[in-house]
């Protein structure tokens, strides 16, 4: 299954929240969020909260801890983990940032899961202060997408992506995403690939309105079910045309390194595979 890459948005899609949001609600800074939202493009202003915070004397571990509160369906838990037993190349493009997405990744035991995260850096300024810095220095050049913010484009990203990965043998995507930039980076897919649109989200709207430009098949899902349904059912889909098989040391359930050492019998699919490791 090396030749399958699983490539997940973050925010409301594997978190049922916008990280972002999450901590300027939980420290009470909406109001001045929405007071700067016209001044400053997301990113910046996100790095603004951050000061903010920092001058009221909130500290970086209060900010993960806050974060670690971040909903997180077990169910897509449950899908990710599936995912990586089953030898998939897992990775992240999202346009959060690297501290709130590996805070609360640790915290539920996922950021091993993943090969690559790609997002916004941060960093630690001399007085303790997060800062969350831009991935693209837009102030410098701009990527030129009309789809995507300043800082990140997904679709050079995917783009990226699948030029270093393709280059060492053909890799077929699954993308799963909810928001107008996932859009642009499934305009990046090929036949055989596999688009994952959140249902009556941004990046479905899009897909309805250009139906004509996603070169890929579409597979929506609207709820934390349907993710975790649809996604392994998609792997399945590739491992049926995959020649020669899967070797059988993949297909052990995520559970079973707790439980013994010994499998009598070996599921042959992913969803046979997540099922023996529920019961």
């Amino acid at each position: 299954m090396g030749g399958v890459v699983v490539v997940l948005d973050f925010d409301k899609t594997i978190i049922d929240c916008d990280s972002d949001n999450w901590v300027v609600d939980e420290f009470g800074l909406t109001e001045l969020f929405a007071q700067l939202l016209p001044t400053l493009p997301w990113n910046s202003l996100m790095d603004r909260m951050m000061t903010e915070l920092h001058s009221r004397g909130n500290t970086i571990l209060q900010i993960g801890e806050c974060l670690k509160r971040a909903p997180l369906h077990p169910t897509v838990i449950s899908a990710i983990k599936s995912a990586q037993a089953f030898g998939c190349d897992l990775r992240i493009v999202s346009d959060a940032n690297v501290f709130f997405i590996e805070t609360i990744l640790k915290h539920h035991g996922l950021v091993e899961c993943f090969n690559e995260i790609t997002t916004n850096p941060c960093s630690v300024d001399e007085e303790g202060r997060l800062r969350i810095l831009p991935y693209h220095d837009f102030n410098n050049s701009s990527h030129t997408c009309k789809i995507c913010p300043p800082n990140m484009c997904k679709g050079v990203l995917m783009e990226k992506i699948r030029a270093s990965l393709s280059a060492k043998e053909k890799k077929q995507f699954i993308y799963v995403g909810d928001g107008a930039a996932d859009f642009c980076a499934g305009l990046k897919l090929e036949e055989g690939d596999f688009l994952m649109p959140r249902k009556n989200f941004p990046i479905w709207e899009m897909i309805c309105r250009n139906p004509m430009l996603i070169k890929s098949k579409i597979q929506e899902w609207s709820n934390w079910e349907e993710l975790q349904s649809v996604m392994l059912n998609t792997i399945d889909t590739f491992v049926v045309a995959e020649k020669p098989r899967v070797e059988i040391d993949n297909l052990v359930p995520v559970e079973c390194k707790l439980q013994d050492g010994s499998i009598s019998a070996q599921p042959n699919t992913l969803r046979e595979c997540y099922a023996k490791s529920l019961s």
